[in-house]
């Protein structure tokens, strides 16, 4: 009995081994597959046109068909529900998650975004010669640009600083008047 038992033991040792060998295992975890978009390609011949409006802090594209933006050195397009950056107005285009975007852009909607650009492109064109709001035209001299951004640095310091004067003389009044009902 001893050599029987001996035998089936051998027998289903040497069993796991031939089914392993014939055995084939597959395992596939459900991943979908997420379609990366291509980067747009856009062109414009000539540079195109941004305006400023005050509320905004950076520039719009106007008369083009994309929702294009300038801040900082930066172009930042909205296209097929994403955004998009680049060192220039004409690519190449790398995309960029919402949350990364400068904050004055993440402040408001692209539809708000859009409202406002037709607003100011509609007062520019009224007023096209005697236009005084803030534009910018790619190409134009760096120099001359940054002189362009220093002045209108300088004049919302100014209006800043003033905004704050006359602030503090109405805090100083209704001080005053508060003093005067309490005596």
């Amino acid at each position: 009995m001893n050599k029987a038992l001996l035998a089936a033991l051998l027998l289903s040792l040497s069993a796991p081994t031939l089914s392993l060998a014939e055995t084939n295992v597959n395992i596939s975890v459900g991943v979908p597959s997420i379609p990366i978009p291509a980067p747009p390609q856009i062109f414009f011949k000539t540079p195109p046109l941004f305006l400023a409006p005050p509320n905004l802090g950076f520039y719009i594209g106007v008369d083009i068909p994309q929702d294009l933006i300038f801040i900082s050195g930066n172009y930042y397009l909205f296209q097929g529900n994403g955004w998009y950056r680049a060192r220039h107005y004409n690519g190449p285009w790398a995309s960029v998650r919402r949350d990364r975007l400068p904050p004055p852009i993440r402040n408001y909607s692209i539809d708000r975004i859009r409202q406002h650009r037709e607003q100011e492109f509609r007062s520019y064109e009224r007023e096209h010669d005697h236009y005084r709001g803030r534009h910018y035209r790619p190409g134009l001299e760096e120099k001359e640009y940054r002189k362009e951004q220093r002045r209108y640095e300088k004049e919302d310091r100014k209006r800043e600083k003033e905004e704050r004067k006359y602030e503090r003389r109405e805090d100083h009044r209704d001080h005053g008047r508060h003093r005067g009902h309490n005596d």
